[in-house]
């Protein structure tokens, strides 16, 4: 939902002799009137980030206490000037531009003085700050959020008695009654049905305890619901898909707020723990994200410029990859890979330190309780072979397959549930998925299980040590078949569905699960295969009789690498996130060999994946730079006006009146204007932004006296000169783009398609001979990408 706005901002600011007081006033007065702005605007289901007491530095504005009193806009800024409206994109060119004026003047001005020098100094320094706070942040929330959510899980089968804030294992862990074989069981834990009927045996006991289950699944279910439905609409889904196009320049006002955080923090747990097929990993890059965007908000050099805001925000996507997964370096590689636009070498390395330090605090905090980042945490004693790599590669072409499948299906439903009314009752539909996934879940250990733990154990290499039940064929008894037929050992989750617009959800355990499923089936059909037939050709001179040479957990390992990477399209970064599951290099060659044949596969049916088809869902202006533009059109043939179209609106630097101005915004919808010599001439000299404009003469009309609707605005360096009754004219200059950014009307579209995704340009002008024709803005190109693919162009929503 889309709010709109008045610009507020505190009186006491507009002194230009403000003291240390009044700027305490200003600030305390400021946070009253956002707390208060952002109290109503949520009320009608918006949200908004923030709003700041001044503008940017290269806002302009008008400060004459009388008529024809001018003085330079740079040097009053007018709060508001600078920013930009909800559902917009940055300029990127812009913004950058505005932090190379701020860093040459603090440098010039360190010269000058020690305080300065200690300014400068502090002011580089901010940014390490800011990546060391947001890494302890988001590290603290993500180990309570485990803890939370492990602690939910058990309760759904029982209760400790000696706290009932222990988990299961937390609560047997003094228990002296435990055995290896029974390692859960302990009289300190009792089930609902020993609370209850005083006995866990029997019929009667087991539906007690199943319909405990059924009633807790439902009721942290319906507590995510309403809790995202009431406080925070944003806080749904994995986030990833908003989290890349607000990277790429898009502005969503309160996605990143701390009103999401809050309200995902608690839903994320909740959805968790109530057994529905996700993960919390992909909304844990939305959380970090989140309290990397309230963190920019102590530092004015991050609150005051978009560009280097998400400079933090691609380090905080590493970040939230590194708490979820437990890999500082596959972190830092899938925010390169998948979810940042712009990613210059110094993000690189205060990525890299911002994951380190949210992968200490995590492991401080150790929510596993296994000394381990991360639950399924495994180490594989057998190598592999060369003849084991055509299996890997048929799991690499079974996770491009799958993947292919899921996205396909996913959007499908999603697109459906928009259009119908099926979309119309959230709750309903969560309740019923929730139902039915208990019901289906209980009788199975294994679909009991959360996510991470089915994973774990289908990693598993069943060394002497482990008692799990997917070893048991493995026990020297007789036994013909295949531990499919003997025991449950490669249970299959009821279902794996994607929530993108209900509670808190991920699609990364899901997927992995469906492919270490897959993978553990093949893998144990090879072991059985060696076992048996270890004097084939395939298998002689490296497998001796009796002897393990097949670990099926490498099978699982690999097969949950492949299905991912067929839903997310992830290479390199994938790679690194399952090789510190065991931390030796010597299985990198079967991960990549499947990675990138799940790539391949996927790709022949769709180059996107599911983040970007969720975004060319959702209508996003994301200029998405992995896509290739092959078409042969030109810049004339994309720009606006077409040539039927009424003529480009535009402004001259001079002979147009504020009435005028004002009555040229009313009547259109643009984000800015290009600024001409004449009308005649139609020679460009510049480009305002809608906003500004508005801005800068509603504070002019306030703050100069004299200024009417028949007073001339101008765009020059000098005021022209003006009859004596004349009313004093506007000078604008200031909030004017004096070097926009134009093409030739036979510029190739490749060529401009390539100019705004390396420049993030938001719009660019179309120029022949000097004159100007038209404007070619982002969401013009996505229109033209979309008719020559045969997609709905009006399916691209925002600007």
């Amino acid at each position: 939902m889309r709010s709109t706005t008045g610009v507020s901002y505190c009186a006491v600011c507009k002194s230009s002799h403000t003291g240390v007081m009044q700027i305490l006033f200003c600030l305390l007065y400021s946070y009253a009137s956002n707390t208060k702005l952002e109290t109503e605007i949520r009320v009608t289901g918006a949200y908004d980030e923030y709003s700041s007491c001044s503008g940017s530095s290269r806002a302009a504005g008008m400060n004459g206490n009388g008529p024809g009193n001018l003085v330079d806009p740079l040097e009053d800024p007018v709060p508001g000037l600078g920013t930009y409206e909800d559902f917009n994109t940055i300029d990127w060119v812009r913004e950058k531009s505005k932090d190379r004026d701020r860093h040459r003047e603090i440098t010039n001005k360190s010269r000058q003085s020690t305080v300065a020098l200690l300014h400068s100094v502090s002011d580089a320094f901010s940014g390490w700050l800011l990546m060391l706070l947001v890494g302890l942040m988001s590290g603290a929330l993500a180990g309570g959020i485990d803890i939370a959510a492990h602690w939910l899980t058990d309760m759904k089968d029982g209760v400790c008695l000696i706290g009932f804030w222990f988990n299961h294992e937390h609560c047997c862990w003094t228990s002296n009654e435990t055995t290896f074989q029974e390692r859960d069981r302990c009289p300190q834990w009792q089930s609902w049905a020993e609370l209850i009927t005083g006995t866990s045996e029997g019929a009667f006991a087991y539906i007690v305890n199943y319909v405990m289950y059924i009633f807790w699944a439902l009721l942290f279910s319906f507590l995510a619901v309403i809790l995202v439905r009431a406080f925070a609409p944003y806080a749904c889904g994995s986030g990833i898909p908003e989290i890349k196009t607000i990277l790429s320049g898009f502005i969503i006002r309160g996605y990143l707020g701390k009103w999401t955080l809050i309200i995902k923090t608690i839903t994320l747990v909740l959805a968790v723990s109530s057994g529905l097929s996700l993960g919390k990993e992909g909304p844990l890059v939305h959380v970090a994200c989140c309290c990397a965007n309230i963190l920019c908000h102590l530092f004015t050099k991050y609150r005051k410029n978009e560009a280097k805001r998400r400079e933090v925000l691609s380090a905080a996507a590493a970040v939230g990859v590194s708490v979820a997964f437990g890999a500082p370096i596959g972190g830092v590689l899938f925010s390169l890979e998948e979810v940042s636009y712009y990613f210059p070498l110094k993000t690189l390395w205060r990525s890299f330190f911002a994951a380190l330090v949210a992968a200490f605090t995590l492991r401080s905090i150790n929510p596993f309780g296994n000394s381990r980042l991360v639950l399924f945490y495994v180490e594989f004693h057998a190598p592999w072979h060369l003849v084991e790599l055509g299996p890997f590669i048929l799991l690499g072409i079974f996770g491009g397959l799958w993947g292919a499948l899921f996205i396909r299906a996913n959007i499908a439903w999603c697109r459906r549930r928009k259009s119908t009314r099926l979309g119309h009752y959230p709750v309903i539909e969560v309740l019923v998925v929730a139902a039915l996934t208990a019901v289906i879940a209980y009788p199975n250990s294994y679909t009991r299980m959360s996510g991470a733990e089915l994973i774990s154990e289908l990693f598993n290499d069943c060394s002497l040590l482990d008692s799990s039940q997917l070893c048991g064929y493995k026990q020297p008894i007789d036994y013909p078949t295949l531990c499919l037929i003997r025991k449950p050992v490669c249970p299959i989750r009821n279902h794996s569905v994607y929530y993108p617009s209900r509670f808190p959800s991920g699609l990364f355990i899901p997927s992995m699960a469906v492919g270490a499923i897959a993978g553990r089936l093949l893998g144990v059909g090879m072991e059985q295969l060696a076992y048996y037939n270890h004097d084939w050709f395939i298998f002689k001179g490296w497998c001796s009789p009796g002897a393990d040479c097949i670990t099926p957990g490498l099978y699982a390992m690999v097969g949950a690498a492949a299905c991912l990477g067929g839903v997310t399209r992830m290479t390199v970064s994938l790679v690194v996130h399952h090789v510190r599951a065991d931390w030796r290099l010597e299985y990198i060659v079967p991960l990549m060999a499947a990675t990138m044949t799940s790539k391949w596969v996927a790709d022949a049916f769709g180059r996107e994946g599911i983040y970007e088809a969720h975004i060319r869902l959702n209508g996003y202006p994301f200029l998405e730079p992995k896509e290739e533009f092959e078409h042969s059109s030109l810049a004339v043939d994309v720009m606006r006006p077409r040539r039927s179209d009424p003529a480009l609106a535009v402004l001259t630097q001079e002979g147009m009146t504020v009435g005028e101005v004002e009555a040229l915004v009313e009547s259109t919808h643009y984000s800015g204007f290009p600024v001409v010599v004449s009308q005649e001439s139609q020679r460009l000299v510049g480009f305002v932004l809608r906003r500004d404009l508005l801005i800068s003469i509603d504070n002019a009309r306030k703050r100069q006296e004299g200024v009417v609707s028949a007073s001339q605005v101008v765009f020059t360096e000098h005021a022209p000169a003006q009859a004596a009754e004349a009313p004093p004219p506007l000078r604008l200059r200031g909030i004017m783009d004096l070097s926009p950014f134009t093409v030739t009307d036979h510029t190739p579209m490749d060529i401009t398609v390539d100019i705004f995704r390396k420049l993030g340009l938001r719009q660019c002008l179309v120029t022949h001979n000097g004159r100007l024709l038209g404007i070619i803005t982002k969401k013009d190109i996505l229109k033209h990408m979309a008719q020559i693919a045969n997609r709905d162009p009006d399916s691209i929503l925002f600007n």
